[in-house]
């Protein structure tokens, strides 16, 4: 197959990390990480300390990925026990969308109360999208929400055919909805877990082989409209210390594993770049730069390694597997940006896509 040439690549979920979480990873080393991936722009979570929940904290954030990304980005403002409704508007022209925790997380970006998750769906402006973090009967719960208000929920990384019944429920009724799954839930089951140990650690959790291929039936029916990356970098002495904490790395390697179910027949060209640029950019109303694209060698057979990786904390998940396809370029705004094997883009040169 000869290289591909993809249009304007967006993955809407990663945590880039920084600020007080810099020893872990940075704006300045995960952009290019994104770049390596073959990506143009990324949209970061606001779980990294301290959490972007208020003006201050959304301002600091703005300022130092500004000042060190090399690809474009977005920010998303996060839900907070402590009720930060009433910044909402004020902070719309300057982020993606909005994040609310309602399962497996720590401190006051959990929400959990179904009274607190309507009133912010009730304070939430304008049409950018809400993204959640709902898992099991937690999806219906929202689903409610959406069919109340009618605001548009991205349902990110979805991971059990529980919840796959449950959107494609949604999805007949008309809800607005769309649906994100992560290359670990498509290539990894919890039968991986002895010989990963803490390294395959994230959330939602590894799940059964029932539930991986319920996922790949959901992207081939199109009822999945995102592949995303889920980028949640930690140092390997967090992973492998007495309390490991939960999260992969993956802008590196979605791609790479994406060329790989073409080649095993699970994904078509045209759905590949449905689900990793078209879907992305039209669900969070992004329109690409003219002249950015990504070249693919999806001829190229690779081991992944530790050791060609860009992002800081230098191990994934997938290590020792043999993907099919290559970053060979990526282009932004007319200008190549990395080559291959660098990143030759110039800190700070990368656009907030949101503003």
């Amino acid at each position: 197959m000869p290289r591909l040439t993809l249009p304007a690549l967006l993955d809407p979920h990663v945590h880039l990390r920084g600020m007080d979480w810099a020893y872990k990873a940075d704006f300045a080393s995960e952009t290019a990480a994104a770049l390596a991936g073959g990506y143009w722009a990324v949209l970061d979570m606001p779980n990294t300390a301290p959490s972007t929940i208020d003006r201050p904290a959304l301002d600091r954030k703005l300022a130092e990925i500004g000042a060190a990304a090399v690809c474009d980005w977005g920010v998303y403002f996060g839900a907070s026990q402590a009720d930060n409704t009433a910044a909402y508007a004020a902070v719309m022209g300057d982020v993606c969308g909005l994040k609310i925790y309602n399962n497996a997380t720590t401190g006051t970006l959990l929400i959990d109360d179904q009274a607190r998750r309507e009133a912010i769906y009730a304070a939430w402006p304008g049409t950018k999208p809400i993204a959640v973090h709902a898992e099991g009967e937690t999806v219906r719960d929202i689903l409610a929400l959406v069919r109340k208000y009618h605001r548009l929920t991205h349902f990110c990384h979805i991971s059990t055919a529980e919840e796959i019944g449950y959107l494609q429920a949604a999805r007949v009724e008309g809800l607005p909805i769309s649906i994100g799954v992560t290359p670990h839930h498509l290539y990894l089951t919890q039968d991986d877990l002895p010989a990963l140990g803490p390294l395959g650690l994230m959330k939602p959790e590894l799940k059964t082989r029932a539930d991986r291929d319920a996922l790949w039936a959901a992207i081939a029916s199109g009822l999945v409209d995102v592949i995303e990356s889920d980028h949640a970098p930690h140092t390997l002495e967090e992973k492998h210390g007495p309390k490991p904490v939960y999260g992969v790395p993956g802008l590196e390697t979605t791609l790479p594993l994406l060329g790989l179910a073409i080649h095993e027949g699970r994904l078509s060209v045209d759905r590949l770049v449905a689900l990793v640029a078209e879907n992305p950019r039209r669900i969070f109303g992004l329109r690409a730069p003219a002249d950015t694209y990504t070249v693919l060698d999806l001829d190229a057979s690779v081991v992944i390694d530790n050791a060609a990786l860009h992002t800081k904390c230098g191990w994934s998940p997938f290590a020792g597997m043999r993907v099919r396809g290559r970053v060979a370029e990526v282009w932004l705004r007319g200008r190549r940006v990395y080559d291959g094997e660098r990143v030759l883009a110039a800190p700070g040169s990368g656009r907030n896509v949101a503003a």
